[in-house]
């Protein structure tokens, strides 16, 4: 073992260090949840559950993007991670309560009046654009075998189910070998990942699929499951940064635990990322507006235009994500200093972060449409209930990794690979 690993913060965190910050969380998240519930008496179930489903969707995703961070650790045996890996396995346990969470949209799917609050094709008389309904539409019959309301229920909590075991065993190697510190658990680990990485690739796939494309079932794309997992590993690695910078300022990384080099490391593949993401979300503009078929072009119409030919807001959204999501981080993250320096790279993350959730906003709330079949605006009073959404479930997140975090040591301190972490050079 390390030398390092009897250094300071090898020690078990003290429960009461984070457990008034645990309940505040809790009691931010439950009031969020609370005022997201009373909107549907102002705005009515439609707009809560569109709202819900971007909250949600965005912390789940966050949570598979820690899920692929951890296990693309394990599998390519990186050594300057160690320290980062620990917060996001705390991270993990977030996912029994986003499943919990998501439980709601289910049910009301499955027990509504009609089924499609939110996604048309549950509901065979949902009327379509045109004057059709969903049981008439040929290409719903095509798809039908995918998109069914058994396939979806069954799929969402298989999803979940997948995403849970795989965080149980990679939690239950990592905090058991801070115990013995038995080689069999790191063995453990690389296996669990093997098999993981390629179970959450399509899980992810499917459950983007499923909870964001098919609210336009129409639409065409082979590039929706890798834009959805390069937001999931953004939005992940943002947090991560926040996390460290926040576990600096309270004092628990001394003693060697944390330096610069570190930090860069994960800004420099945050900035990877964003190049990443840049050339997914152009690729798949690019060869829609090429080609220029209906039955795909119509998605960013319907974020661009009016049945009129008038710009509408979703216009503008657009061009704030395009500079936002790429050209602004881009930019900044060029910078040695910036990828260094805490106050600005934390900055930078909560950048990523809000544009992220805007990402989501654009893929999800044009799904609700006024009688001319024209995406509803997203500067509205809806704009609250996606923010009272994220807070109540952002809170539930916060409170889940507070209460993992003071059960085992603040760092992995008998992984083979800690001394190298802890002495990690560029």
């Amino acid at each position: 073992m390390s030398s390092h690993a009897a250094t300071a913060p090898a020690a078990l965190p003290s429960a009461d260090s984070t457990a008034s910050t645990a309940s505040k969380a809790l009691s931010i998240g439950v009031a969020g949840i609370v005022l997201t519930a009373l909107g549907i008496f102002v705005s009515g179930a439609k707009t809560i559950a569109f709202s819900w489903l971007v909250g949600v969707t965005y912390w789940t995703a966050i949570a598979i993007g820690m899920l692929l961070l951890v296990m693309i650790h394990h599998i390519v045996d990186a050594g300057w991670s160690t320290v980062i890996r620990r917060q996001y396995e705390h991270g993990l346990s977030a996912f029994l309560w986003l499943a919990i969470l998501f439980s709601p949209l289910v049910i009301a799917s499955l027990f509504a009046d009609k089924h499609d609050l939110i996604w048309p094709w549950m509901e065979p008389t949902h009327e379509l654009h045109g004057g059709h309904t969903v049981a008439q539409d040929p290409l719903y019959l095509k798809k039908s075998g995918f998109l069914n309301l058994k396939a979806f229920v069954i799929g969402t909590f298989a999803f979940y189910g997948i995403w849970m075991w795989l965080s149980s065993r990679l939690r239950k190697a990592s905090f058991s070998q801070d115990v013995d510190g038995d080689i069999k658990w790191t063995r453990m680990n690389r296996v669990t990942s093997a098999m993981g990485l390629p179970l959450t690739a399509l899980s992810l796939t499917a459950a983007a699929i499923f909870w964001v494309k098919s609210l336009e079932y129409h639409w065409f794309s082979t590039m929706y499951g890798v834009w959805f997992f390069a937001n999931c590993v953004r939005g992940a690695l943002s947090v991560g940064i926040v996390i460290m910078l926040w576990l600096l300022q309270r004092g628990d990384y001394q003693g060697g635990v944390y330096n610069k080099n570190q930090l860069h490391c994960i800004s420099t593949l945050a900035f990877a990322f964003t190049v990443f993401w840049a050339y997914v979300t152009f690729s798949q503009y690019f060869l829609i507006w090429n080609a220029n078929v209906p039955e795909e072009t119509f998605w960013y119409n319907l974020r661009e235009l009016n049945h009129d030919g008038s710009t509408n807001q979703w216009w503008y959204i657009g061009l704030v994500i395009l500079f936002g999501h790429f050209v602004v981080p881009f930019l900044l993250m060029l910078s040695y200093r910036f990828k260094t320096t805490p106050h600005i790279i934390r900055r930078i993350a909560l950048w990523i972060l809000a544009i992220i959730l805007i990402d989501l906003c654009y893929n999800i709330l044009p799904g609700m449409k006024d009688e001319h079949g024209d995406s509803l605006p997203f500067l509205s009073l809806r704009l609250l209930w996606v923010l009272t959404s994220v807070v109540g479930v952002g809170g539930v997140c916060a409170w889940a990794y507070l209460k993992s975090f003071p059960t085992t040591k603040l760092i992995p301190i008998r992984d083979p690979r800690i001394g190298e972490c802890l002495t990690h050079h560029e």
